[in-house]
C-alpha cells in the first residue's frame, strides 16, 4: 500500500461538468424515448444524419467528415451495427468497409436531424439564460490552452516522486 496524501480524495474538479453533460444527454435520450425510439443514444445522431448525406464511407472517411478520431467512431460504428442502425460492405479495398444505414436508421434520420436542430436551439437558448455563454467560455478555453497546452500546463505543475 502507498502511504502519503491520496490525491483521488480531493473532489475532482472536472466532475460537475462530466455529470452535467451526462445529464443532458439522458435528457436528450429520454426524447428518443418518448417517441417509442429505443437503442440509439445522442452520440448516433452525428455520424447517422452525416451517412444520411454523404452515403456510404468508410470509418476514416466518417471519422474526418466528423472531425472525429477514428478510435471513437470506430466504436460508434459497433455500436450503430448492433442496433441496427449501419451495416458495413466491402471498402475500395480487402482492407477497408463501407459503413451505410439500414433502412431503420435511415427512418430515423428525419427525426434525428430535427432533434439536432432543437438542441443547437436549445444551447443558444441557455447560452442567452447564463451571465457566461458556455460556448463562449469552451471557446476561451480552447485559446488558452492554444497559448500553452494541457500538456505544458500539467507538466509544469508535476512534481515527480523521487525514485
Amino acid at each position: 500500500m502507498i502511504s502519503g496524501d491520496d490525491p483521488t480524495r480531493v473532489p475532482d474538479p472536472w466532475r460537475p461538468l462530466h455529470e452535467l453533460l451526462a445529464a443532458m444527454d439522458a435528457e436528450i435520450e429520454q426524447v428518443y424515448l418518448s417517441r417509442g425510439i429505443e437503442g440509439v443514444r445522442p452520440r448516433f445522431a452525428y455520424p447517422l444524419i452525416r451517412l444520411a448525406h454523404t452515403g456510404p464511407l468508410t470509418i476514416r472517411e466518417l471519422a474526418d467528415s466528423l472531425d472525429r478520431s477514428h478510435s471513437a467512431v470506430s466504436q460508434t460504428v459497433a455500436a450503430l451495427r448492433k442496433e441496427g442502425l449501419v451495416s458495413s460492405e466491402p471498402g475500395p479495398d480487402a482492407r477497408t468497409r463501407r459503413i451505410a444505414l439500414t433502412e431503420r436508421g435511415r427512418s430515423l434520420v428525419p427525426f434525428l436531424a430535427a432533434e439536432w436542430r432543437a438542441t443547437h436551439a436549445t444551447v443558444a437558448e441557455l447560452d442567452a439564460e447564463i451571465p457566461h455563454a458556455l460556448t463562449a467560455a469552451v471557446e476561451e478555453l480552447r485559446r488558452a490552452l492554444e497559448r500553452r497546452s494541457m500538456r505544458r500546463r500539467i507538466l509544469d505543475h508535476l512534481v515527480e516522486p523521487p525514485r
